[in-house]
């Protein structure tokens, strides 16, 4: 809060946070402890908080019971970081991808290229090929760092392997075992890193064609960490990540955070409901992260799960990517007894920044998203007119702090819609905030499909779409399914004389997306209907395929 705003603060309303001087929620968490070097970069920002560990244990495999322990972990970090700069020449500015599943690996190379300036960027190992050299063309890569099954998709970029293998001709110019075993040279002359400089660059789906790529500085994610720093936890948490590395809150969360609160991750290498049971249970894990399909799982499937496995450590659930409904919620805490359920909300865009739950009492608030986080203040503005609105009234959220990126890597007209000039990061979500400060989500200003918890961008679907000889137009919307949340289905108008199937419309994307992309259903229609101005009325089309639920 500007001193202005602080000399004020009298006239801020304790209970909601709303200043009506100026139409703005101020986040009732504790301030951020920010640092004031502005020559910090976030890796030593982590490292310096060596003092706040509580165990021994940083990161441990699941599968393999391979662990890592902090001090092994940052003298990892220093050779990899050695390696990179002294034997392949990263430099500040230069971007480095990580293609690979989760992997105890991951942090250390994370940590290793930010150290140097240069910018880690990720990519679904899902992704085909063709997606990741779209990738590939836009951030411009100088190497790549991934596994040899997933070499093959990295045509033309020099990799670092995390372990040797074949790799069908790709340019190998280090072994990561390798890397973290060798001694460092000690002459290393680090460059100059601002809070300003970018430091991840983690692409975000889009409703208006590819994802991009959002330049989120070292200042962005020194705050994320410092959140932590002001909002309550557990002690001697142990987390289970049960969601993707190369997603900014695996990253910002099960790689940043808790190596600087000095908490122990386990990491699943994917995703399997049996499997995340059974790792709570050897590794007496106290703390999930899921997506809300899976909770609606675990709640289906819990006396099988509560039979086979000793759950009796885990007491806490964090949930995100869509708000849980109060019969969810309420159906998980009666079968999961001594388990607390907190939501959360957050955007790619927003390092980690939006509202969470964080105590019992405030997860109560059903519905609710939870209170705005440390640091960020709101706006709920009118998406019509633009009129900046008060307490319980719907709109547009707009957030603005230190977390919130800089805008869209080498795209100025995308950037200048979502930020405006003075840092407000406009959200697309359609919002209230209550009498007590709770953020409430009520719809999606933005058209993205939520398909068990993973973006899918209609507009990219609708491309691939058209790229068809049979079909003339086409529209993809999202299809309600208890399972996963949502589905994409599609609406096409084929061809005169066009004989084109469901089967033949599913399999011609299937072959061109990742698996949680794919349309899963298909309605023929002689037109998609659309404004006047041309746009696809989704409203329209998702009103017809619901109407006989």
């Amino acid at each position: 809060m500007m001193n202005s705003q602080r000399s004020s603060s009298s006239l801020i309303d304790p209970r909601s946070g709303f200043y009506n001087a100026n139409s703005t929620f101020y986040s009732k968490r504790k301030p951020l402890p920010l640092s004031a070097n502005t020559s910090l970069d976030v890796t030593t920002f982590i490292s310096s908080q060596a003092h706040r560990h509580r165990g021994t244990t940083a990161f441990l495999d699941a599968a393999t019971g391979h662990r890592i322990s902090f001090s092994d972990f940052w003298r990892a970090v220093n050779r990899v970081a050695d390696c990179l700069h002294l034997d392949v020449g990263i430099r500040r500015g230069d971007v480095v991808l990580i293609l690979s599943p989760n992997s105890i690996y991951i942090p250390v190379v994370c940590l290793a290229v930010m150290s140097l300036g240069a910018v880690v960027t990720t990519s679904s190992p899902l992704n085909t090929a063709g997606e990741i050299s779209r990738q590939i063309a836009d951030s411009n890569p100088k190497l790549a760092f991934t596994t040899p099954e997933l070499a093959p998709k990295l045509a033309g970029v020099p990799i670092v392997l995390e372990r040797v293998g074949p790799t069908r001709g790709a340019r190998v110019v280090g072994i990561l075992s390798e890397m973290v075993k060798k001694e460092p040279s000690g002459w290393r002359v680090r460059d100059r890193v601002n809070q300003d400089d970018t430091a991840m660059l983690l692409y975000s789906s889009g409703t208006t064609g590819r994802s991009k790529g959002v330049n989120s500085s070292h200042g962005n994610l020194i705050a994320h960490v410092a959140r932590h720093f002001a909002e309550p936890m557990e002690p001697n948490e142990i987390f289970l990540c049960t969601v993707p590395m190369f997603h900014t809150y695996g990253l910002l969360n099960y790689v940043m955070a808790t190596l600087a609160l000095g908490l122990t991750v386990v990491i699943l290498r994917r995703f399997d409901l049996h499997e995340m049971m059974a790792a709570v249970e050897k590794y007496r894990a106290t703390s999930l992260v899921l997506a809300p399909p899976v909770v609606v799982a675990m709640i289906n499937g819990a006396d099988m799960v509560k039979t086979k496995y000793d759950l009796s450590s885990l007491r806490t659930l964090r949930c995100g990517g869509a708000p849980l409904s109060k019969e969810v919620t309420e159906g998980f805490l009666e079968k999961y007894l001594t388990v607390d359920i907190f939501q959360g909300y957050a955007l790619t865009e927003s390092n980690g920044a939006g509202a969470s739950a964080d105590t019992v009492e405030e997860s109560r608030r059903y519905g609710a998203v939870g209170l705005l986080s440390s640091g960020v203040e709101a706006r709920i503005v009118d998406p019509s007119t633009g009129r900046v609105m008060g307490v319980n009234q719907t709109g547009e959220l707009w957030l603005k702090g230190p977390s919130i990126a800089n805008g869209y890597y080498r795209n100025e007209e995308a950037t200048k819609e979502a930020f405006d000039p003075q840092g407000w990061l406009k959200t697309g979500d359609l919002c209230y905030i209550d009498d007590d400060g709770f953020v409430f989500i009520v719809d999606r200003l933005k058209e993205l499909i939520k398909y068990k918890g993973y973006q899918v961008p209609p507009a990219e679907l609708e491309a691939l779409l058209l790229s068809h000889p049979d079909i003339l137009d086409a529209a993809v919307i999202p299809f309600p399914d208890k399972e996963v949340g949502q589905c994409p289905m599609a609406y096409v108008a084929r061809k005169p004389e066009s004989n084109l199937s469901e089967k033949q419309v599913i399999d011609f994307i299937s072959k061109q997306v990742a698996p949680y992309k794919k349309i899963r259903k298909v309605a023929f229609i002689n037109s998609i209907p659309k404004t006047a101005s041309g746009k696809t009325l989704r409203k329209d089309l998702i009103n017809i395929a619901t109407s006989t639920l």
